[in-house]
Protein backbone atom coordinates (compact mmCIF):
# COMPACT_ATOMS: atom_id res chain seq x y z
CA UNK A 1 0.00 0.00 0.00
CA UNK A 2 3.12 2.35 0.92
CA UNK A 3 4.64 1.58 -2.61
CA UNK A 4 0.86 2.46 -4.29
CA UNK A 5 0.68 5.59 -2.39
CA UNK A 6 4.23 7.04 -3.17
CA UNK A 7 3.50 6.12 -7.13
CA UNK A 8 0.85 8.02 -7.28
CA UNK A 9 -2.31 6.27 -6.33
CA UNK A 10 -5.27 6.82 -4.93
CA UNK A 11 -7.42 4.09 -2.43
CA UNK A 12 -9.24 3.20 0.27
CA UNK A 13 -8.89 0.14 2.32
CA UNK A 14 -11.20 -1.45 4.96
CA UNK A 15 -10.03 -3.25 7.52
CA UNK A 16 -7.93 -6.39 7.35
CA UNK A 17 -9.26 -9.89 7.65
CA UNK A 18 -8.26 -13.69 7.30
CA UNK A 19 -9.56 -16.08 5.18
CA UNK A 20 -12.01 -18.32 6.20
CA UNK A 21 -12.27 -22.09 5.17
CA UNK A 22 -14.51 -25.04 6.02
CA UNK A 23 -13.09 -28.40 6.67
CA UNK A 24 -15.16 -31.78 5.27
CA UNK A 25 -17.33 -31.32 8.52
CA UNK A 26 -18.61 -27.94 7.83
CA UNK A 27 -16.26 -26.87 10.57
CA UNK A 28 -14.62 -23.17 10.93
CA UNK A 29 -11.36 -22.88 10.33
CA UNK A 30 -8.73 -19.95 10.56
CA UNK A 31 -4.94 -19.33 9.28
CA UNK A 32 -2.46 -19.93 12.01
CA UNK A 33 0.97 -18.49 11.82
CA UNK A 34 4.24 -19.52 13.76
CA UNK A 35 5.99 -16.41 15.26
CA UNK A 36 9.47 -15.81 17.00
CA UNK A 37 10.35 -13.53 19.20
CA UNK A 38 13.78 -12.89 20.14
CA UNK A 39 13.92 -10.31 23.40
CA UNK A 40 15.18 -9.49 26.72
CA UNK A 41 14.49 -11.23 29.72
CA UNK A 42 12.49 -8.32 31.43
CA UNK A 43 10.53 -7.82 28.47
CA UNK A 44 9.88 -11.87 28.48
CA UNK A 45 6.90 -11.29 31.06
CA UNK A 46 4.82 -8.31 29.05
CA UNK A 47 4.98 -10.15 25.98
CA UNK A 48 3.73 -13.41 26.95
CA UNK A 49 1.14 -11.35 28.63
CA UNK A 50 -0.04 -9.84 25.72
CA UNK A 51 -0.50 -12.85 23.64
CA UNK A 52 -2.05 -14.95 25.98
CA UNK A 53 -5.38 -13.75 25.72
CA UNK A 54 -4.73 -14.44 21.87
CA UNK A 55 -4.58 -17.87 22.34
CA UNK A 56 -0.87 -18.09 21.36
CA UNK A 57 0.55 -21.46 22.63
CA UNK A 58 4.17 -21.70 23.53
CA UNK A 59 6.26 -24.15 21.62
CA UNK A 60 9.86 -23.59 22.88
CA UNK A 61 11.39 -20.99 25.08
CA UNK A 62 15.21 -20.99 25.24
CA UNK A 63 17.90 -18.72 26.93
CA UNK A 64 20.02 -16.78 24.79
CA UNK A 65 23.38 -14.34 25.03
CA UNK A 66 23.56 -11.27 26.84
CA UNK A 67 20.55 -11.74 28.56
CA UNK A 68 17.86 -12.22 25.88
CA UNK A 69 15.51 -15.18 25.32
CA UNK A 70 14.17 -16.53 22.05
CA UNK A 71 10.32 -17.73 22.48
CA UNK A 72 8.58 -19.69 19.34
CA UNK A 73 4.91 -19.81 19.41
CA UNK A 74 1.89 -21.16 17.37
CA UNK A 75 -0.88 -18.15 17.38
CA UNK A 76 -3.88 -17.63 15.18
CA UNK A 77 -2.87 -14.93 12.54
CA UNK A 78 -6.20 -12.40 13.78
CA UNK A 79 -4.17 -11.91 16.89
CA UNK A 80 -1.19 -10.59 14.71
CA UNK A 81 -2.90 -7.90 13.08
CA UNK A 82 -1.63 -5.07 14.78
CA UNK A 83 0.41 -6.59 17.50
CA UNK A 84 3.91 -5.59 15.59
CA UNK A 85 3.62 -2.00 16.93
CA UNK A 86 2.72 -3.18 20.56
CA UNK A 87 5.68 -5.39 20.10
CA UNK A 88 7.84 -2.08 19.13
CA UNK A 89 6.53 -0.81 22.46
CA UNK A 90 6.88 -3.29 25.26
CA UNK A 91 10.53 -4.06 23.95
CA UNK A 92 11.36 -0.19 23.46
CA UNK A 93 12.17 -1.02 19.80
CA UNK A 94 15.24 -3.93 21.31
CA UNK A 95 12.74 -6.84 19.97
CA UNK A 96 13.55 -8.89 16.69
CA UNK A 97 9.69 -10.79 15.83
CA UNK A 98 9.61 -12.82 12.62
CA UNK A 99 6.15 -15.13 11.34
CA UNK A 100 5.23 -17.70 8.73
CA UNK A 101 1.92 -19.30 7.90
CA UNK A 102 1.66 -22.69 9.15
CA UNK A 103 -1.25 -24.66 8.99
CA UNK A 104 -5.40 -23.91 9.01
CA UNK A 105 -6.87 -24.97 12.49
CA UNK A 106 -9.96 -24.43 14.42
CA UNK A 107 -11.45 -21.40 14.78
CA UNK A 108 -11.11 -19.71 18.34
CA UNK A 109 -13.63 -18.39 19.79
CA UNK A 110 -11.51 -15.54 22.26
CA UNK A 111 -12.10 -12.25 23.62
CA UNK A 112 -8.51 -11.17 22.83
CA UNK A 113 -9.02 -12.14 19.07
CA UNK A 114 -11.86 -10.09 19.08
CA UNK A 115 -10.56 -6.63 17.31
CA UNK A 116 -12.66 -3.99 19.73
CA UNK A 117 -11.23 -0.40 20.39
CA UNK A 118 -12.38 1.55 23.21
CA UNK A 119 -13.41 5.10 21.88
CA UNK A 120 -15.74 5.87 19.15
CA UNK A 121 -14.88 8.65 16.64
CA UNK A 122 -15.88 12.01 16.38
CA UNK A 123 -17.55 11.94 12.86
CA UNK A 124 -18.34 15.08 10.27
CA UNK A 125 -21.43 15.98 9.56
CA UNK A 126 -20.67 18.66 7.29
CA UNK A 127 -18.17 19.94 4.12
CA UNK A 128 -15.55 22.61 4.38
CA UNK A 129 -12.74 23.86 5.57
CA UNK A 130 -11.79 22.89 9.51
CA UNK A 131 -12.03 25.97 11.72
CA UNK A 132 -9.52 26.82 15.19
CA UNK A 133 -13.10 28.18 17.02
CA UNK A 134 -14.79 24.54 16.22
CA UNK A 135 -11.92 22.46 16.98
CA UNK A 136 -11.43 24.18 20.27
CA UNK A 137 -14.68 23.43 21.16
CA UNK A 138 -14.59 19.79 20.07
CA UNK A 139 -11.27 19.06 22.13
CA UNK A 140 -13.69 18.17 25.17
CA UNK A 141 -15.47 15.89 23.50
CA UNK A 142 -11.74 13.78 22.43
CA UNK A 143 -8.83 13.95 20.63
CA UNK A 144 -8.69 15.76 17.38
CA UNK A 145 -6.32 13.75 14.18
CA UNK A 146 -7.27 17.21 12.00
CA UNK A 147 -5.61 20.80 11.97
CA UNK A 148 -7.42 24.20 11.24
CA UNK A 149 -7.85 25.05 7.59
CA UNK A 150 -8.09 20.55 6.72
CA UNK A 151 -10.67 19.87 4.08
CA UNK A 152 -13.42 18.13 5.66
CA UNK A 153 -16.53 15.73 4.40
CA UNK A 154 -19.79 14.57 5.46
CA UNK A 155 -18.97 10.77 6.85
CA UNK A 156 -14.77 11.77 7.57
CA UNK A 157 -13.22 11.13 10.87
CA UNK A 158 -11.76 14.27 12.40
CA UNK A 159 -11.34 12.91 15.68
CA UNK A 160 -11.32 10.15 18.29
CA UNK A 161 -13.85 10.08 21.00
CA UNK A 162 -13.50 10.29 24.56
CA UNK A 163 -16.87 7.91 24.93
CA UNK A 164 -17.54 4.11 22.99
CA UNK A 165 -19.97 5.77 21.09
CA UNK A 166 -19.38 7.46 17.74
CA UNK A 167 -21.12 11.20 17.89
CA UNK A 168 -21.38 13.16 14.77
CA UNK A 169 -20.02 16.85 14.98
CA UNK A 170 -18.98 19.86 13.37
CA UNK A 171 -15.83 21.10 13.08
CA UNK A 172 -16.20 23.40 10.21
CA UNK A 173 -18.62 25.77 12.38
CA UNK A 174 -17.07 29.24 12.64
CA UNK A 175 -17.03 32.48 15.38
CA UNK A 176 -20.03 34.48 15.29
CA UNK A 177 -18.71 37.77 14.63
CA UNK A 178 -20.75 41.14 16.53
CA UNK A 179 -19.43 44.58 16.76
CA UNK A 180 -19.15 44.39 20.86
CA UNK A 181 -16.35 43.44 22.78
CA UNK A 182 -16.96 41.35 25.81
CA UNK A 183 -14.29 40.56 28.14
CA UNK A 184 -12.64 37.47 28.05
CA UNK A 185 -14.57 36.32 24.50
CA UNK A 186 -11.76 37.39 22.60
CA UNK A 187 -8.90 35.18 24.64
CA UNK A 188 -6.35 33.44 22.41
CA UNK A 189 -7.27 30.05 21.41
CA UNK A 190 -5.24 27.49 22.78
CA UNK A 191 -5.23 23.86 20.72
CA UNK A 192 -3.47 20.81 21.19
CA UNK A 193 -1.78 19.76 18.27
CA UNK A 194 -3.62 16.46 16.51
CA UNK A 195 -2.69 12.76 16.95
CA UNK A 196 -1.31 11.63 13.39
CA UNK A 197 -1.90 7.95 12.26
CA UNK A 198 1.14 6.18 10.39
CA UNK A 199 -0.78 3.93 7.70
CA UNK A 200 -0.09 0.78 9.76
CA UNK A 201 -1.84 2.44 13.07
CA UNK A 202 -4.84 3.73 10.89
CA UNK A 203 -5.42 0.52 9.07
CA UNK A 204 -5.08 -1.50 13.21
CA UNK A 205 -7.55 1.19 14.60
CA UNK A 206 -10.42 1.25 12.05
CA UNK A 207 -13.58 -0.74 12.32
CA UNK A 208 -15.71 -2.61 10.05
CA UNK A 209 -17.48 0.17 9.09
CA UNK A 210 -14.44 2.31 8.46
CA UNK A 211 -12.37 3.11 5.81
CA UNK A 212 -9.11 4.49 5.59
CA UNK A 213 -8.25 6.50 2.28
CA UNK A 214 -4.89 6.56 1.11
CA UNK A 215 -3.50 9.53 -1.29
CA UNK A 216 0.22 10.54 -1.87
CA UNK A 217 -0.29 13.50 0.45
CA UNK A 218 -2.77 12.37 3.18
CA UNK A 219 -4.14 9.56 5.05
CA UNK A 220 -8.14 9.80 6.09
CA UNK A 221 -10.19 7.97 7.63
CA UNK A 222 -13.57 7.82 6.88
CA UNK A 223 -17.03 5.91 7.60
CA UNK A 224 -17.77 3.64 4.90
CA UNK A 225 -21.04 4.91 4.55
CA UNK A 226 -20.80 8.88 4.22
CA UNK A 227 -24.65 9.98 5.78
CA UNK A 228 -26.75 8.00 8.64
CA UNK A 229 -29.53 7.44 5.70
CA UNK A 230 -27.10 4.97 3.93
CA UNK A 231 -25.69 3.46 6.80
CA UNK A 232 -29.24 2.54 8.06
CA UNK A 233 -30.66 1.38 4.26
CA UNK A 234 -26.98 -0.80 4.54
CA UNK A 235 -28.10 -2.22 7.83
CA UNK A 236 -31.39 -3.02 6.85
CA UNK A 237 -30.36 -5.10 3.36
CA UNK A 238 -27.78 -6.62 5.62
CA UNK A 239 -30.64 -8.26 8.00
CA UNK A 240 -32.77 -9.27 4.98
CA UNK A 241 -29.77 -11.29 3.61
CA UNK A 242 -29.59 -12.73 6.83
CA UNK A 243 -33.10 -13.91 7.27
CA UNK A 244 -33.12 -14.63 3.26
CA UNK A 245 -30.15 -17.13 4.26
CA UNK A 246 -31.37 -18.28 7.68
CA UNK A 247 -34.89 -19.21 5.42
CA UNK A 248 -33.09 -21.31 2.67
CA UNK A 249 -31.07 -23.28 5.72
CA UNK A 250 -34.02 -24.10 6.72
CA UNK A 251 -35.89 -25.05 3.82
CA UNK A 252 -32.79 -27.60 3.14
CA UNK A 253 -33.27 -29.16 6.89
Amino acid sequence: LETMRREGYELAVSRPSVIIKHDENGNKMEPYESLVIECQEEHQGSIMEVLGPKKADMKNLEPGLNGRVRMEFEIPARGLIGFRQTFLTLTKGSGIMTNVFSHYGKWQDAPGLERTRKNGALVSMVDGKTSAFAIFGLQQRGTMIVNPADEAYEGMIVGINNRDDDMTVNPVKGKKLTNMRASGSDDAIILTPPQKFTLEEAIVWIQDDELVEITPTDIRLRKKYRTEQEAKQAKREEVMKRQQALQAASKKG
